[in-house]
């Protein structure tokens, strides 16, 4: 299912389009980008918390996060990326990075050069406006996190994190039948939703019993969508999506 077009910038070109209407003459300007495409394992770093980048990542397969660490070593992720999505953009403009990013499942990732994706801003002002628009979704998203951690039980963190992994796969073409790819341990989720891994275990064997979620291996099925959408309190208006 997580499979990337044969051009990498296609999906890059997607994930803008979803929040940002493009014209042809800019689709092709970022499709014309040149993108040195990589493989990570696993667990392995792209950028780490005081690096000073010269280039941005696009996600082309698998899951990658955003994190920080306690003095202690403890994890909190702050962010899920998914195909699409750029979660390093602010380096275009914050010399120091204030996290670290990490490949969560074994990742296809392209990096695009600061300087060529400056010129290409400079050439097409409105390019600009739409990375900027997706930073700003960013903080959005962060935003809602934030409420979920504060106010939302673990229950509903889990169903409403579900509910937003699905609509923004959907929006890139990696969604069948309301099935998706979730390549994460119950650690890693537990390190999202910020409960013990234990506790994590008994949230989804409740998820599954409720009736609203299944899993196969590594993939999750919605049986139910509103019923998912309600135990989650899942509004998409955050998203800012325009598709």
């Amino acid at each position: 299912m997580s499979t990337f077009p044969t051009s990498p910038n296609t999906l890059m070109i997607r994930g803008l389009e979803s929040i940002f209407t493009l014209s042809e003459e800019e689709k092709q300007a970022l499709q014309d980008l040149p993108v040195q495409v990589k493989t990570l394992e696993a667990g392995q770093d792209i950028v780490r918390l005081g690096d000073r980048p010269s280039r941005c990542c696009l996600i082309l397969e698998g899951f990658t996060c955003v994190y920080k660490l306690t003095s202690e070593g403890k994890r909190q992720i702050m962010a899920l990326n998914v195909p699409g999505d750029i979660p390093d953009l602010q380096s275009l403009h914050l010399k120091v990075m204030d996290n670290s990013i990490a490949a969560i499942s074994p990742c296809t990732v392209g990096f695009i050069q600061h300087e060529a994706l400056r010129n290409v801003c400079e050439r097409y002002p409105r390019i600009t406006a739409a990375f900027w628009r997706e930073t700003l979704v960013d903080a959005a998203i962060f935003r809602e996190w934030l409420l979920s951690i504060g106010q939302r039980t673990a229950y509903a963190r889990t169903a409403h994190l579900f509910c937003e992994i699905l609509i923004r796969l959907k929006v890139v073409g990696l969604v069948e039948n309301d099935t998706f790819d979730l390549p994460m341990t119950q650690i890693e989720l537990a390190n999202t939703i910020g409960t013990s891994p234990i506790h994590m275990n008994r949230i989804l064997q409740a998820l599954r019993a409720d009736g609203l979620i299944q899993t196969q291996k590594k993939q999750v099925i919605i049986p139910d969508w509103e019923k998912l959408k309600k135990a989650g309190d899942f509004d998409p208006h955050y998203l800012h999506l325009e598709v």
